[in-house]
């Protein structure tokens, strides 16, 4: 398996949540997206995305058969009076199957521990409704940490990858960490891992670490795609484990994604993930642009991937 969700089984039961969604009213250039997520579940692709809107008081997705035209936005976690963090910010919610679950990761600002923190909800399908298993955070909570994906190692372990953000270290230098999941996702059985450090690149001064990523190769090479800020903007960059492995020793390879590195890269942009499509390749998904001029919203951009020796490319 190159990437999470490949071949999710699927339930016939849930194609009933689909019957009353409306089609027709969102696309690509209408939907505003921050940290966009797609997964692949039976013939529909489902898009979580940042909520850009106080009105959102939730996390919210849409419904596509052909990664162009959306359904109504579906409200599929919706936080409780009490929730511990700011309603309006669910950052980057990824959605991730794993042994008969749906599980949704996502970063809040929280008023229990006055950082940010990963919250973990679980349902039994990914239009939800989902609920909190984790009791508010699986991240260390006297971090500040964003952008959770999972990674299931060669031992069919689960781990979460995500960021030290730079606004807690004391050197403003961002992190890229691991940790090992417990099966059920409620905690973290490990201690986190550092695996690179923002700086690490040369074609960087700036201390962010945002959206990680991991793609396996054909040849067994373990890949991370991840965003931060060259002399061009926002952009998407690769990062490679030495020995296959999630505890490898991590070396930047090269950009993926930056401002006028070929045609298609038109603006900046970046916190990309993969996803394969329905007839088999794969896809690069992204908000661009990051930096914005008066009028501008961020949109959902799709690019074509491939592998190109023990790499990959658009």
């Amino acid at each position: 398996m190159k990437v999470s969700n490949e071949n999710i089984p699927f339930q016939p039961a849930h194609a009933k949540q689909l019957e009353g969604l409306r089609f027709g009213n969102y696309n690509n250039q209408n939907i505003r997206c921050r940290d966009p997520f797609i997964m692949p579940y039976g013939d529909k692709y489902y898009f979580y995305v940042t909520a850009t809107s106080a009105r959102a008081e939730g996390i919210l997705c849409y419904v596509s058969d052909d990664l162009q035209n959306w359904s109504d936005p579906v409200k599929v976690y919706a936080p409780p009076k009490d929730f511990h963090g700011e309603k309006q910010f669910f950052w980057a919610p990824e959605c991730h199957y794993y042994k008969g679950y749906f599980y949704i990761f996502t970063s809040v600002y929280s008023s229990k521990y006055q950082h940010r923190t990963i919250s973990v909800y679980r349902s039994e399908s990914p239009l939800g409704p989902f609920e909190d298993i984790a009791g508010g955070a699986i991240s260390p909570t006297d971090w500040d940490a964003i952008d959770g994906t999972l990674y299931i190692d060669k031992q069919n372990n689960p781990w979460l990858v995500f960021v030290h953000e730079w606004t807690c270290m004391p050197d403003k230098n961002g992190g890229m960490v691991a940790a090992r999941l417990s099966e059920d996702f409620t905690h973290l059985i490990s201690e986190p891992i550092q695996l690179f450090l923002a700086k690490d690149p040369d074609w960087t001064d700036r201390g962010v670490t945002d959206g990680p990523y991991l793609y396996r190769t054909d040849s067994g090479d373990l890949l991370m795609i991840w965003s931060n800020f060259s002399y061009k903007g926002y952009v998407v960059a690769i990062a490679k484990s030495d020995d296959g492995e999630i505890t490898g020793k991590w070396s930047q390879e090269k950009l993926l994604y930056q401002q006028g590195l070929n045609e298609r890269c038109l603006r900046d942009g970046g916190h990309g993930s993969i996803f394969k499509r329905k007839d088999g390749t794969y896809m690069l998904s992204l908000h661009s642009p990051q930096s914005l001029n008066e009028g501008e919203e961020e949109r959902l951009l799709l690019l074509p991937i491939r592998e190109n020796g023990n790499t990959i490319e658009i």
